[in-house]
């Protein structure tokens, strides 16, 4: 096989783990802080999905502009599940943490099947197959899907806007007290509730805004749900429970990985590689590559 293929698979892998690493982001969000554990992440990624496709099949409203409106509907449903569903279980023991996230999970993906059904849908962007031929000068021209370019930039947007939300907001830093010292951060008069609401809820506008993505890039089924659960948790595991710049590390790796496997190997052995990279790190940093090693 040539240079140029192994360049555009490589430069593939990336952009769409910038998208896996926006998917993630939620997942590591809402364990860093509210220390929840939801197993129903790649449900409302699948969900995210839909509700794009539903906005541009109905309205002809481009998934990447149906991002903004979907994540900020998601950062409601996120606030009030959180509020009225999750609150109560905080303190419960983790199996009861488990049993309700999974009973979730199970709820949304027989619900999206009885909708939707079984079947594969697929938005079809008028610059769905347009691509960009790209000069190298060592390897010649390379092939760059656009979809997949404004994609990875729009997640990259997301994610600079969460960065800077924490880094520079009182919210955020009080969001952050929460997660360093929950006592503390209550002893001076934090409303812990409320932000915890407010930390479920923007964790799951991450995964509303990467629904809304990944359905340009691939179809849509209910039956996604399962994987997409497993890969952020790969992903969130490799990068680093609870570490934001973990996630989207872990992103990149797990998206070059499964690339080059699929070319190198075949196809259908990506999630092998990417579980092998999970078994590595669990055996040589336990706390993954940008995570902090219990004291």
């Amino acid at each position: 096989m040539s240079l140029p293929l192994y360049l555009e698979v490589l430069l593939q892998g990336v952009l769409t783990g910038l998208v896996y690493g926006l998917m993630a982001l939620g997942l590591s969000v809402i364990f860093g802080v509210v220390r929840v554990v939801n197993f129903a992440h790649g449900e409302f990624a699948v969900l995210g999905m839909y509700a794009a496709f539903v906005l541009f099949t109905a309205f002809n409203l481009d998934p990447f502009l149906a991002m903004a409106p979907i994540a900020a509907l998601f950062f409601v449903i996120g606030y009030g599940l959180q509020r009225v569903l999750i609150n109560p279980f905080i303190t419960r023991p983790e199996h009861d943490q488990f049993i309700l996230l999974v009973g979730l999970a199970i709820i949304m993906v027989n619900g999206l099947l009885m909708i939707f059904g079984p079947d594969a849908r697929h938005a079809n962007l008028p610059y769905s197959f347009d691509s960009w031929f790209v000069p190298t000068g060592f390897a010649g021209e390379i092939i760059v899907d656009k979809v997949r370019v404004y994609a990875a930039l729009a997640a990259l947007a997301v994610c600079g806007l969460l960065f800077a939300f924490f880094r520079f907001t009182l919210t955020g830093a009080a969001i952050r007290a929460c997660a360093d010292n929950l006592v503390g951060a209550a002893v001076v008069g934090l409303d812990v509730k409320r932000l915890y609401a407010l930390t479920f809820a923007i964790g799951l506008a991450c995964v509303g805004a990467a629904g809304s993505l990944m359905v340009a890039l691939t179809d849509v089924t209910p039956m996604l749900a399962p994987s997409f659960t497993l890969l952020a948790f790969t992903i969130v595991i490799i990068g680093g429970l609870g570490s934001m710049a973990g996630a989207l590390a872990g992103g990149l790796l797990i998206g070059v990985a499964e690339a080059l496997a699929s070319v190198v190997v075949a196809p259908s052995m990506k999630s092998m590689v990417s579980f092998a990279l999970l078994v590595l790190v669990l055996a040589f940093r336990p706390q993954g590559l940008m995570g902090r090693r219990a004291a």
